[in-house]
């Protein structure tokens, strides 16, 4: 891709913008360095870089990414063995301390989100703690050696502490004393040359004795390091010298251990510059309000609403446009200041944008494709070095483009074929036009020639487009209006500023007929682009008007169901609780009387089974259903139109519009007009405001005729088995969870007989011989399934 054509869209001041947002010299480096790539799978993959670090800030707010420094420069002299100074080996740890802490923050990310790129990069970055914490050990936040650094390097520390506060203490003696203040300009004591030293006055220059270090402007005062001192000033001297040649031996060790670990730290630099740059493009989307588009490689580009995103996004006029599918070339006319330049420009820049990972300022459905290349002529450039014209400057470079596009170029011309005679300069854009379209390259181009505007109506792979104009404030709207030619409005303009009617009129005569009814046309174009993109406007807005009942109507449905399998279910609890208590109930009165057996009452066994049964019979009662279900409402013989009915499988009421045939109608529900099948719907009020009565059915299981218990005492084994099978079958439908089959002690014959069918039989999950009060072995007791 040319750096001239990058300058010429106005790349260039989105790479500016991004730069900006990185947060290190290491991601501004790769900001700097970013171009367009020409490669689908590469444009992907930056693409979806970008998305992943646009939703950890959508999702976090911010990323820890503060710390990073460009070490490259200490890196490298520390592995020539060169001693790094304490800041830069604070700037390594820092380096490698943003390196882990962003790395742990990724990582968890991970858990939560799909960021795989990002995941895949933090896993390059490794920990170094132990090197972070041995430089941390030794060098404080402000860059100083720490006196804990070293053993030794404490105790020189201490006796320079130690000495400097003697040599203090013995000058403030003199300073202070009244036979000494007189000798001095001031009651200080300074530093000169790491010397400790006192400001004398001239004259007393002998009365101190020692080395004179300085004196004033005026020779008036002489900074004397005094005699008493020098002895400790010396071994101070020695003291600071020890202390720097410990500091240049902690130093070095640290620069060593730096080397140890040079291609660990020169791939955290790596990694942590690409993280820098990727947050990058993703904080200038969110600045932005753009998006990711979907992408690719076949020539076609489709922009919803797309910004240009060097303009204000509250004045900039969003652009619609397709190419690549129905026609590759699209021809821009109409005045000048109407937008055509912006426009071209628009298109251009997003494109650069999206091959380059950047997202774009547009909506969510716009799709852009990966170009091997954008060409662009665009503006007056006009080589004043050169000497050549505007034409010859334009021509110059078009003659460069023609030379290098092919079927996968963009091409962007603004105003082809101007700055000449315009007879020529239409005839020889059309033959440029022709021959960028032959080469199967994609074409936006601007121009004044109404010539342009017919070509593009006989060429199929090309059509007209205009930027619309208010003529009434004389101002351009700056709308593409694809399909629409666009047209001078020389004649409205000049009305509306007051030039003479008759002048205008005059003017319109001299226009040929066929010119005027071009205008015209265009104009009626115009009017019906607007009308119809208004239509459309409102469709969308019916639709999803439409399609938000629609899901109203199906939650509605849902919850419906869902209310009612709730008071289902409710009743059925009720009534196996009803159950429960009345089998208890029978249970203690059956304990009752068996009580009152034992007490002396005279009851027989067989009345308790009876009573029981009896009991039984009283349980079944309330084993009835108790839920009254409404039948479905009676539906009407004859469904007309204008019936309001109800639509079972929405739950919603219409009202009939049309009969389609004999057996569907069209139905008016809310705004939305749909055929319903007739058995999906039941009248609720005919024409004549008749209503059907709604109909209840009880629906009841009838156990009065079918027992508890089977009597076959007195049955031989064929006929018993006949009976037990016909029994059992009612007990199921009685619904009967135990029976009782009496078949008497006897020989046993009978018994065995009615236990080997029960084993076999398919409505029989167990059977047991009686218990006490049950029968006993007189009696086999049936768990029915």
């Amino acid at each position: 891709m040319e750096r001239r054509i990058l300058k010429t869209l106005e790349f260039d001041k989105i790479i500016s913008m991004l730069m900006e947002k990185t947060t290190s010299e290491l991601g501004r480096e790769l900001a700097a360095e970013l171009v367009p790539f020409t490669n689908i799978e590469e444009v992907r993959h930056a693409q979806k870089a970008t998305e992943e670090a646009s939703t950890v800030l959508r999702l976090k707010g911010s990323v820890p990414m503060g710390g990073i420094r460009n070490i490259r420069g200490p890196i490298e002299r520390a592995r020539l063995n060169s001693m790094l100074a304490p800041a830069e080996l604070l700037d390594i740890a820092n380096t490698i301390r943003s390196g882990r802490r962003l790395k742990n923050f990724l990582t968890d990310m991970s858990e939560e989100q799909d960021i795989f790129i990002l995941r895949g990069l933090v896993d390059r970055i490794e920990g170094m703690r132990e090197l972070e914490d041995e430089i941390r050990r030794c060098i404080d936040e402000s860059g100083e050696v720490m006196d804990s650094a070293s053993v030794e390097l404490r105790q020189v520390r201490q006796e320079i502490r130690s000495l400097e506060s003697r040599i203090r203490e013995k000058l403030d003696q003199m300073t202070r004393s009244s036979s000494t203040q007189k000798m001095l300009m001031e009651n200080i004591v300074t530093i000169r040359g790491d010397r400790f030293v006192i400001p004398v006055k001239q004259e007393y220059r002998s009365h101190f004795g020692g080395i004179v270090h300085d004196q004033s402007a005026s020779g008036a005062t002489l900074f004397i390091e005094p005699e008493v001192i020098v002895t400790m000033n010396n071994k101070l001297r020695e003291s600071r010298l020890q202390e720097e040649r410990e500091v240049e031996k902690i130093l070095y060790t640290l620069t060593v251990q730096v080397a140890d670990h040079l291609e660990l730290l020169k791939e955290n630099l790596e990694v942590l510059a690409e993280l820098d740059f990727i947050f990058a493009k993703a904080h200038l989307a969110e600045s932005m309000k753009a998006i990711s588009p979907k992408l690719n490689d076949h020539g076609y580009l489709l922009l919803k609403k797309g910004r240009h995103p060097l303009i204000d996004r509250n004045v900039v006029v969003p652009l619609d446009v397709e190419l690549g599918k129905s026609y590759t070339g699209i021809v821009v006319t109409g005045p000048n200041t109407g937008g055509k330049t912006v426009s071209i420009k628009t298109i251009g820049l997003l494109s650069l944008m999206a091959m380059a990972g950047l997202h774009i300022p547009a909506q969510e459905e716009s799709e852009m494709t990966v170009f091997s290349s954008v060409f662009a002529d665009i503006g007056d450039e006009q080589s004043i070095e050169q000497s050549l014209s505007t034409f010859s400057s334009h021509l110059t470079n078009i003659i460069r483009i023609l030379g290098q596009l092919d079927e996968r170029s963009l091409v962007l011309f603004d105003e082809l074929g101007a700055g000449t005679d315009p007879t020529e300069g239409a005839a020889l854009a059309m033959s440029i036009l022709d021959y960028v379209l032959s080469k199967g390259s994609k074409l936006v181009a601007t121009t004044h020639y109404s010539e342009l505007k017919a070509y593009a109506y006989d060429t199929p792979e090309v059509i007209n487009a205009s930027v619309e104009f208010d003529v009434q404030s004389l101002r351009p709207t700056y709308r593409l209006l694809v399909g629409v030619p666009g047209r001078s409005n020389a004649f409205a303009i000049a009305s509306r500023l007051g030039l003479d009617a008759e002048i205008i009129a005059q003017a319109r005569r001299s226009v040929s007929q066929e010119e005027n009814q071009v205008e015209k046309m265009i104009a009626s174009l115009e009017s019906n682009k607007k009308t119809a993109e208004k239509e459309r406007e409102e469709a969308e807005q019916l639709r999803k008007q439409a399609e938000e009942l629609r899901g109203q109507l199906e939650e509605e449905r849902r919850q419906f169901a869902e209310t009612k399998n709730q008071l289902l279910e409710k009743a059925e609890d009720e009534a196996r609780i009803a159950v429960q208590l009345a089998r208890e109930e029978a249970e203690t009165i059956i304990r009752e009387l068996r009580q009152m057996k034992k007490e002396g009452v005279d009851f027989k066994e067989h009345r308790l089974i009876d009573a029981k049964q009896r009991l039984g019979n009283a349980v079944l009662e309330l084993e009835k259903e108790i839920v009254k279900k409404p039948a479905k409402a009676v539906r009407a013989t004859q469904i007309k139109v204008g019936d309001e009915v109800m639509v079972d499988s929405f739950g919603q009421k219409g009202t009939v519009l049309e009969k389609v045939s004999n057996s569907e109608f069209l139905v008016q529900l809310g705004i939305i007009k749909m055929k319903v099948k007739k058995d999906d719907m039941h009248l609720v009020k005919e024409t004549n405001t008749s209503k059907q009565p709604v109909q209840y059915t009880t629906i009841k299981r009838d156990r009065s005729h079918v027992k508890m218990d089977l009597d076959l005492r007195g049955y031989n084994v064929e006929d018993g088995i006949q009976e037990i099978d016909r029994y059992l079958d009612e007990a199921v439908l009685a619904g009967f969870h135990n029976v009782s089959i009496i078949h008497g002690h006897g020989t046993g014959v009978l018994r065995k007989g009615v236990h080997e069918f029960l084993k076999s039989h398919r409505s029989v999950k167990s059977y047991r011989l009686g218990g006490q009060g049950e029968g006993g072995v007189g009696a086999t007791i049936v768990t029915l399934k």
